[in-house]
């Protein structure tokens, strides 16, 4: 075959290629174009995957899945203009896909985009490149790459470019980047303040909300309100808000506003400018509720400094918060609520706020939204405390029963204020009258059992502040209040379990609560609570003190010890000493158990025989007044009892107690006769001296007399309390039935008499069987002179009355140590 051949003049150079027009209908086919040397190849292949991914998100992933990406993050650099331009169009199109934006951060290519942020550059690759990292940059590792590759400055400077596009994209890069303290810093090191106020005269709303919106951020710093202020800024602000025509900007110029009121010298600017007058005047004239609740927001922010609650209270900022107190808007209310709460701190202001704007927060109190309570009643919180005057008004206005109704809110910040109201207004005896007449400790028992600290902090508080009355012990002890109050001294929360402490002094004060208190465990809470060196502290310690203080027979049992305060009274038994964590048992539960050999318990209950009831027994068991009722019934005479001594009685002092089901211990009538035989031989001694020795001698007498110190083993007491034991047929015995007594014995009997008589005595107990009394005398020396007083112990075995020298050898004897 022949060939057809050209002249050499006609023929193109052997090593160029004929144009060639390459068309594609598969995204496929351009990626692998992405690959090709030829500029314009690669600049039409950009070209076409930037229309293909401008159609929607599914052609984004399409392209991602592809590999696109890694070959247009080659081309960023590209020599060709062109290429590089078309290159960051598509970057920038398809950064709005997260999955993208994920492999963009692996690609690591914000230097390359930052690099393209150069002034030469083409502005087509300016917008596109900002684009890109503005859609980067909401994510934190983006945000610290730009600050640490410099792409803070040309983003600035890029503010200033003629593309509003270009503006747009760096601003909003920025204003992602500025959420970063570190880089809030750094733009104001780089002057950004000017232009971002040349961009608040934009033609464009978008450009202008997105500056104030940064402004925002940014002036929430000290530094940067001060060069807000030094460039005018905060007129331009003011002439935002006083331009009609940019209402759509008002919330965000009141924002940046509001920061720069938390400033003393910014706003002392302000108002030397006559800008603070015509502020208030723009807030009380508009109707805008976003605009209302902001200015609410900018006060409560401002208002934390002293000096300028100050200048807003001379302004009477009151005004304007009480009249959006009725605005029918709860954002609003609560804005409100919340900087009424901020102005209290101020004096004058709460006085204002307190007489003029209770009255309407009372009334919010029945709202249905939650939030407004809340507000509301801690804006009430902050007016009443310290100000007995505004808890006055907060009654007068029938402010108590939606207080106390606040407590079945489903906010627990509600629910902790308005305890802390009622704490407040208990500080007045009307008030707290009142309060306790709506069962205020029924209302607490639910804050007690809360889960929230505050609440339970607030509750505890409360009870110990309405506890100091009577009845509002028993309401709390009878709705069954006092279990959740003992478990609070479990919590890990210190002012909760001070708080807990503080109502369990209180409530104590009364010997039903302080042994019901006992009864659930706050002893053995308390003690493990002052032995830790962390959790204990005066409340804690005051605390056990009072329970024991108030139940004598535990404290004996726990510390061994009774103070000469500490006055033994009916009821009262000694068990023994109890053990560590041990259960310390009531009487009523020991008159239960059956005969064993431990050893007795010894109850004090003396009582006169005058119209009674009695009814004779051959047992004597506590627990007789269980089977009183098949005893027959007769009258006795004092006189025939004492004839009958070893007769064992059972009496029912009225009637009501005999319906009672409530268990009663029987009376001690001869312990009565010892009472008043003491009296009559004791009293009429002229000294303290005296009457603590012929006490001494009176429960020697009647505990068996002198014992010889040698023949102490031979003083057989044991044998004789077994014998009344079985003749009882308990191991409770009342303490006249002890006719041959030991060491605690005798001190035990002695300290219920000396404390019936007015001698002051203490009770300890010691080892081995022991016990003693210690008084204090006073010993009056030759010249007249009152001497402190001296501590004796009182010998009741050995030699009865003789007084033993705390400290000394035969007192130490005697304590057997």
């Amino acid at each position: 075959m022949g060939k057809k051949v050209k002249k050499e003049s006609e023929s193109p150079p052997k090593d160029v290629f004929d144009p060639l027009l390459i068309e594609s209908k598969t995204p496929a086919t351009v990626v692998l174009m992405l690959s090709f040397p030829e500029n314009e190849v690669l600049a039409k292949a950009c070209d076409a995957l930037y229309k293909f991914a401008s159609k929607g998100d599914e052609n984004k992933v399409t392209l991602l899945g592809l590999g696109a990406l890694e070959h247009l993050y080659k081309l960023l650099s590209h020599e060709d203009p062109l290429v590089r331009r078309n290159a960051i169009m598509v970057f920038g199109i398809m950064a709005s896909n997260n999955d993208v934006r994920k492999l963009l951060r692996e690609l690591d290519v914000t230097n390359s985009l930052i690099s393209q942020l150069a002034p030469e550059e083409d502005v087509v690759i300016h917008e596109f490149a900002t684009l890109c990292l503005a859609y980067m940059a909401v994510e934190y590792t983006t945000k610290v790459k730009i600050f640490e590759q410099g792409g803070l400055e040309p983003l600035i400077r890029l503010l200033g470019s003629s593309d509003p596009d270009v503006q747009k994209n760096s601003l909003e890069c920025i204003y992602f980047l500025v959420q970063d303290f570190q880089n809030c810093a750094a733009v104001r090191e780089l002057n950004v303040i000017p232009p971002l106020l040349g961009l608040l005269e934009s033609e464009y709303p978008v450009i202008q909300s997105l500056a104030l919106q940064t402004l925002e951020v940014i002036s929430k710093d000290r530094e940067t309100r001060i060069l807000l202020g030094e460039n005018k800024g905060l007129d331009c602000l003011l002439n935002i808000l006083e331009n009609n025509e940019l209402s759509d900007l008002h919330i965000e110029a009141l924002a940046v506003l509001g920061n720069c009121l938390e400033d003393v010298h910014t706003l002392q600017q302000i108002q030397l400018t006559g800008g603070l007058k015509k502020l208030l005047s723009f807030l009380e004239v508009s109707t805008v509720p976003d605009i209302q609740k902001n200015a609410a927001k900018a006060i409560t922010k401002a208002a934390y400094d002293p000096e300028i609650r100050k200048i807003l209270h001379w302004k009477e900022v009151e005004k304007f918060l009480l009249s959006l107190l009725e605005i029918n808007n709860d954002e609003v209310k609560v804005a409100a609520s919340q900087a009424i709460s901020a102005m209290c701190e101020n004096t004058d202001s709460k006085c204002v706020l307190g007489l003029q704007g209770i009255p309407q927060l009372v009334q919010l109190l029945s709202s249905d939204n939650e939030e407004v309570k809340e507000a509301v009643v801690t804006a009430l919180t902050n007016l009443t405390t310290a100000s007995p005057r505004n808890a006055s008004v907060v009654a007068e206005s029938e402010g108590i029963v939606p207080v106390m109704n606040t407590l079945n809110a489903r906010r627990d910040g509600a629910i902790s204020n308005a305890i802390a109201v009622l704490t407040n207004l208990s500080l007045q005896e009307p008030s707290r009258v009142s309060i306790q007449s709506h069962g205020i400790m029924s209302a607490l028992v639910g804050p007690l059992c809360s889960t929230n600290s505050q609440v339970q902090s607030k509750a505890a508080f409360a009870v110990a502040a309405f506890g100091c009355d009577a009845d509002a012990r028993t309401e709390l002890r009878n709705v069954g209040g006092l279990g959740p109050l003992v478990e609070l001294l479990h919590s890990k929360n210190e002012e909760v379990r001070r708080n807990a402490c503080w109502a369990v002094v209180v409530c104590g004060s009364d010997e039903l609560t302080a042994v019901e208190l006992c009864r659930l465990g706050a002893l053995d809470i308390l003690e493990e609570i002052n032995l830790s060196t962390k959790c204990k502290n005066k409340f804690s310690e005051a605390a056990l003190e009072k329970l024991l203080d108030n139940n004598l027979s535990q404290k004996y049992s726990r510390m061994g010890y009774l103070s000469s305060s500490n006055i033994i009274t009916n009821g009262f038994y000694d068990c023994g000493q109890i053990k560590h964590g041990g259960k310390f048992l009531s009487l009523e539960e020991l008159s239960k158990q059956e005969l064993t050999d431990r050893r007795e318990i010894i109850f004090i209950n003396a009582k006169p025989q005058e119209n009674i009831v009695v009814q004779k027994v051959q047992d004597v068991s506590p627990s007789v007044s269980e089977r009183s009722s098949r005893e027959k019934s007769r009258k006795g005479k004092g006189k025939k009892e004492e004839e009958k001594p070893k007769e064992v009685i059972q009496v029912t002092p009225t009637v009501q107690e005999e319906i009672s089901s409530h268990w009663l211990p029987p009376p001690d009538f001869i312990l009565m006769d010892y009472i008043n035989d003491a009296s009559k031989t004791i009293l009429p001694l002229a000294t303290t001296r005296e009457q603590v020795v012929a006490l001494a001698q009176f429960v020697a007498d009647k505990m068996g007399g002198t014992v010889v110190r040698e023949q102490l083993h031979n003083f057989c007491w044991e044998l004789d309390m077994s014998e009344i034991e079985f003749e009882l047929k308990s191991n409770i015995v009342p303490i006249t039935k002890i006719k041959r007594g030991t060491f605690y014995h005798r001190a035990l009997l002695f300290k219920v008499i000396a404390d019936r008589v007015g001698i002051g005595c203490s009770l300890v107990r010691g080892k081995y069987n022991r016990a003693w009394n210690e008084v204090q005398l006073v010993e009056h020396s030759p010249k007249g002179l009152l001497l402190p007083p001296q501590e004796y112990i009182v010998d009741l075995m050995f030699e009865p009355g003789h007084l033993l020298k705390q400290g000394s050898a035969h007192a130490d004897q005697y304590k057997c140590i």
